[in-house]
């Protein structure tokens, strides 16, 4: 709802513009500010310094397009998305605008996107697993309901299409995709994989796409994560895609330089860290309630780059994609054991049996190279290596129900090795090897 408008600036300078006196705003009050002519939105502004003769505003993006007779729009909540379980199976841009050609939305309640620190004493520890299809996740590295987890990879992967698969499977009540910096065949491909996989239905789509306004994707995080947290508080368990998060890092980076902000390492505002946590801090589950649980893309070069070595303090593990296959040697889910051993009685003896069996024949791999590894374990060792990769480190596919996926363990082990070479105790290869 808007407050007011004021229709004058009495000063524009680099990313600064004032107003005389004080229009009704407290400190950090955010604004809107919109072309007298055309009435559209061109950028928001946070009040900094407010005096009686005056009231000076830090414009997101820096003053270009913005003149004295720009107008300032005040909101009642400073800045708010509109909430509507009609929200499901449509898609909106970076600041809760519907983009899609559907009926209009009449939104039940407009919600406040500062995402405030959530009570400790409200959060459950995690205990639920969620479902992805993906077997080398569902078995190696299973993602527990509230977890926070990046996918780490290089510009070229396709972990937007990664994204897209987890999203087919996901066994999760709604599931909100956020999107910055997008191309537009990356937005029409996962919105085209979620038709066909019939999880369109529940859900919602933020996009922000490359050249659009940077402050729509500065602000797309928080739409996308307060309309998730509304989900979850009605009960609902969410999972939260964000892609990418080396994006939005960028554009929260050319923000601090226009507002003249003492850079740190690479040009990135000291407060980086923090900027990452308080958004994956959102995924919690949530006593009396649902949960959130967030998946996020983040770009690379090296592991030493500051978004995913910040990125890598706040979550709980990672899924690294490299020549588009999820590494198991690279990848890890903290929170694994709170859940694993809860499901099938040989979830954990496979699961252990097999990654020892990689490790092993990543070492014979090595010694291949070199004309070493003739002997025939090795070689059968370099065999397993192959189908592992091709099969079980293959994200891409149809989804994979969690006992289909340790099915097609078993199948490769005994094509490969004697029981006794797995490693797995006698019970149970009795009770699963010739099944």
């Amino acid at each position: 709802m808007i407050k007011k408008e004021i229709r004058k600036i009495n000063e524009v300078g680099k990313a600064l513009v004032s107003v005389e006196g004080n229009p009704g705003v407290a400190l950090n009050h955010v604004v809107e500010l919109v072309n007298a002519s055309s009435d559209q939105s061109i950028s928001f502004a946070k009040a900094i310094n407010i005096t009686e003769e005056s009231t000076r505003f830090q414009v997101y993006i820096g003053t270009q397009g913005v003149s004295t007779k720009t107008k300032v729009r005040l909101h009642e909540v400073p800045t708010t998305v509109g909430f509507s379980q009609n929200m499901l199976g449509r898609s909106f841009d970076g600041i809760g605008h519907v983009t899609d050609k559907g009926p209009q939305i009449i939104f039940e309640k407009e919600l406040p996107t500062q995402l405030d620190t959530l009570n400790p004493t409200v959060r459950l520890v995690p205990k639920q697993p969620l479902w992805t299809g993906v077997p080398m996740i569902d078995v190696f590295n299973t993602l527990v309901k509230s977890q926070k987890i990046p996918i780490f990879a290089g510009p070229t992967e396709p972990y937007n299409r990664l994204l897209a698969q987890i999203a087919k499977g996901a066994q999760a009540d709604v599931i909100v995709f956020a999107g910055i910096g997008l191309k537009f065949d990356e937005h029409h491909y996962f919105k085209e994989e979620l038709s066909k996989s019939g999880n369109m239905s529940k859900t919602i789509m933020f996009t922000h796409l490359a050249g659009e306004s940077q402050i729509k994707g500065l602000m797309l995080p928080d739409v996308a994560l307060s309309v998730s947290r509304e989900f979850a508080d009605q009960g609902k368990d969410v999972l939260v895609l964000l892609t990418d998060m080396t994006n939005w890092s960028n554009i929260l980076r050319n923000v601090a330089n226009y507002q003249d902000m003492i850079p740190s390492l690479q040009g990135y505002p000291g407060s980086l860290y923090s900027e990452l946590a308080r958004r994956y801090e959102v995924a919690a589950d949530i006593e009396g309630a649902g949960s959130i649980t967030i998946i996020g893309a983040t770009t690379l070069e090296s592991l030493e780059d500051p978004v995913p070595d910040n990125t890598g303090y706040i979550t709980e593990g990672q899924f690294f994609l490299e020549g588009g296959k999820i590494k198991l040697a690279r990848s890890l889910s903290r929170l694994k054991q709170q859940v694993n051993d809860k499901t099938r009685s040989d979830h954990r003896a496979i699961m252990t049996a097999m990654a020892s069996l990689l490790a092993d024949a990543e070492k014979a791999h090595e010694a291949s190279e070199v004309g070493a590894a003739n002997d025939s374990y090795s070689q059968k060792l370099l065999k397993y290596r192959s189908d592992f990769i091709s099969q079980i480190e293959e994200p891409f596919g149809t989804p994979v129900e969690l006992d289909q996926a340790l099915d097609m363990c078993w199948d490769l082990l005994r094509k490969h090795f004697e029981p006794a070479e797995t490693g797995i105790t006698q019970k149970i290869l009795t009770e699963y090897w010739n099944k």
